[in-house]
């Protein structure tokens, strides 16, 4: 039998402020939202955009990390796995389940205003903020067209 392959990168922006809480053995856990925006141009010509709304959820340190620094609106990289979970609806009574991506990496997506930027959860290290980055040289003023990306 083939070894399966569970990889998913989105980036996108939280819908609602990250959830952090605790297991009964003292292990935290967040959850978030995401909105992912997809743009195409349909059959007609005509610009079309679609949302998915994508529930994540980020074991200890790394959820942590999220629910400290985004709030919602905020954009966010995460990689990772998708999950099934199923319960019983109390309330109901009936089964319910959920598909859910498992965060195991993520990148803050900023602004370019220092808005946690470049930030990488697997890279982090104590280095002192005091460092100061190289020079740039020939740096052109003009704003970049987005357009002109290929992806």
């Amino acid at each position: 039998m083939a070894k399966g392959f569970n990889k998913v990168i989105l980036m996108g922006n939280l819908t609602r402020d990250p959830e952090t809480r605790t297991t009964p053995s003292g292990q935290s856990v967040t959850s978030f939202s995401l909105a992912v925006n997809r743009t195409w141009k349909g059959a007609d010509g005509q610009q079309q955009e679609s949302v998915s709304f994508i529930d994540c959820v980020a074991w200890g340190k790394p959820g942590e990390i999220i629910a400290q620094y985004l709030s919602k609106g905020r954009a966010i990289l995460v990689s990772g796995r998708l999950d099934q979970r199923s319960w019983d609806d109390k309330e109901t009574g009936q089964k319910r389940s959920k598909v859910e991506v498992i965060v195991e990496d993520f990148n803050f997506v900023g602004d370019g205003q220092g808005q946690g930027a470049g930030v990488d959860s697997a890279n982090r290290s104590n280095e002192s903020s005091s460092k100061k980055p190289a020079p740039a040289e020939n740096i052109d003023d003009q704003p970049i067209d987005l357009s002109d990306i290929p992806f």
